[in-house]
């Protein structure tokens, strides 16, 4: 089980989060990007396997300490729609790298959902990213250069979706391949959110186990 704490931001501020350490003080480190619901028990568990898995896991807590209950998507849209993501991203996203960056490590990204969209936003503005893996979110055209992401990519997308909908993802995979960056897409027969197990609703076990297989082999490319 992980922890609690604190980290300083570029600007000089503080930020919160959870962070899981693995058993290697060495291994490298990952940042984890919430859904739109907040740093919910599926995002702790998320760093809590990456730990198991050999990687330093901390999930910075975009909306300070504001947790949506499942499904009152409402409330959750109004927590998405007042976030700053540039912001989020250059002082909250770019400051948990750094704290995991400290000791030298190399440093992935990952997220889901607003996290997804986060994660590409990452990959263009964060230098101190190594590696990113993207869960089913996409910066909506005009947020962002998608030519512009830098470093290995990896994306895993539900072709039922229809909020990052499949045409949104050929969007991206047009972009990547016109800017010639390293990447891989996976497209799976589910809806979105499938890797998330506390939704029965949605959660796909077989297709998100195939993911998180997916994920790792990257990251063991990429950060080792």
């Amino acid at each position: 089980m992980g922890r609690t704490l604190t980290y300083k931001r570029p600007d000089g501020g503080e930020a919160g989060g959870y962070l899981a350490e693995a058993a290697d003080a060495a291994a490298p480190g990952i940042v984890v990007i919430q859904e739109w619901w907040g740093v919910q028990g599926q995002i702790k568990g998320v760093c809590d396997r990456l730990a198991g898995d050999g990687y330093h896991a901390l999930a910075p807590d975009l909306y300070g300490g504001t947790v949506v209950p499942y499904h009152d998507m409402a409330a959750a849209e109004r927590e998405m729609t007042s976030l700053d993501f540039a912001a989020a991203t250059d002082q909250i996203v770019r400051g948990a790298a750094r704290h995991l960056a400290g000791a030298g490590r190399k440093v992935g990204l990952t997220g889901f959902c607003m996290g997804g969209v986060v994660t590409i936003l990452g990959a263009i503005r964060v230098p101190e990213i190594a590696a990113a893996v993207c869960f089913y979110g996409i910066p909506p055209a005009g947020a962002a250069d998608l030519t512009a992401i830098r470093v290995p990519f990896q994306g895993h997308f539900a072709n039922l979706d229809t909020w990052c909908t499949p045409a949104e993802v050929d969007r991206l995979e047009v972009a990547l391949k016109a800017a010639g960056t390293a990447y891989e897409i996976y497209r799976y027969d589910a809806d979105h959110a499938f890797m998330n197990e506390e939704r029965p609703d949605v959660y796909k076990p077989e297709e998100a186990a195939l993911a998180w297989q997916r994920m790792l082999d990257f990251w063991r490319k990429h950060l080792s």
